[in-house]
């Protein structure tokens, strides 16, 4: 799994991976601007700074590996066993953590232990199907007949947008929001990168499932569980308060006016 996730990092120093780079870290600072809690935690990715715009007083960076930019993580642990109490984490983000992952089923589990109710995950990942997904297959294929390159990080298999949903939806997420980016082609050169800017706005109009990657914020349901307003302790006060009587309030008056 090192050698997966150093592949990541190297990767995205390469033009379109700070290309994709550039285009998730935006996504993440809108995201997590305005969720409110205590407790968040990034888990994997370093070179994305997803809680950049957090305001929460505890925010973490989780790493599976002490050899990837050690200096920002807070904690080295498996994304299948966090080191948190259940329902003790208000935010989790996750840049390409799943689909790196060698087990994303029970990484996506473990996020859900560790959320609290209403919590929020933010999850971002290469899209399958898109041109970029499609060259990868490719230079897969050639590189079974002993040539070529692949174009994105090798990794664990990618995760396709409906999939992911349906996993959320399995552990009772509700997908708040969810969008595709990254249209440009399958390029190594940053100078084809810039001629094919125009792609970015016509391909979120006319073909927005296939961007190269996609963003997914999530809440945590939990049923039958009903949360208070912030006035629920004044209403209480009022539900408790004594009512007089309408007889016993005439008797006092009649007693008073003897």
């Amino acid at each position: 799994m090192s050698g997966q996730i150093i592949g990541l990092q190297d990767w995205f120093a390469t033009p379109p991976g700070r290309y994709l780079l550039a285009w998730e870290q935006a996504q993440f600072d809108e995201a997590v601007a305005d969720i409110f809690g205590y407790h968040a935690l990034q888990l994997g990715a370093a070179g994305v700074d997803g809680l950049r715009t957090n305001r929460m007083p505890h925010r973490w960076l989780a790493l599976p590996d002490p050899g990837q930019q050690a200096g920002r993580a807070a904690l080295f642990t498996d994304f299948a066993a966090l080191p948190f109490a259940a329902n003790s984490l208000d935010l989790v983000v996750l840049p390409h953590a799943l689909e790196l992952s060698q087990d994303p089923h029970a990484a996506l589990r473990e996020v859900e232990r560790v959320l609290v109710p209403e919590g929020r995950v933010v999850i971002c990942g290469l899209n399958p199907a898109s041109l970029w997904g499609m060259r990868q297959r490719r230079a897969h294929l050639y590189r079974k007949l002993g040539f070529g390159d692949l174009f994105l990080p090798e990794g664990g298999e990618f995760i396709g947008y409906w999939r992911m949903r349906d996993w959320l939806r399995l552990l009772s997420f509700e997908v708040e929001s969810g969008r595709f980016g990254v249209y440009r082609p399958a390029v190594r050169s940053e100078a084809w990168l810039e001629r094919c800017r125009w792609m970015d706005a016509a391909g979120e109009r006319w073909w927005p499932i296939f961007g190269a990657v996609y963003f997914l914020v999530a809440v945590k349901r939990v049923r039958g569980m009903r949360l208070l307003s912030a006035d629920w302790r004044r209403a209480a006060a009022r539900a408790t308060a004594p009512v007089p009587i309408a007889g016993k309030m005439h008797k006092a008056k009649a007693d008073r006016a003897d």
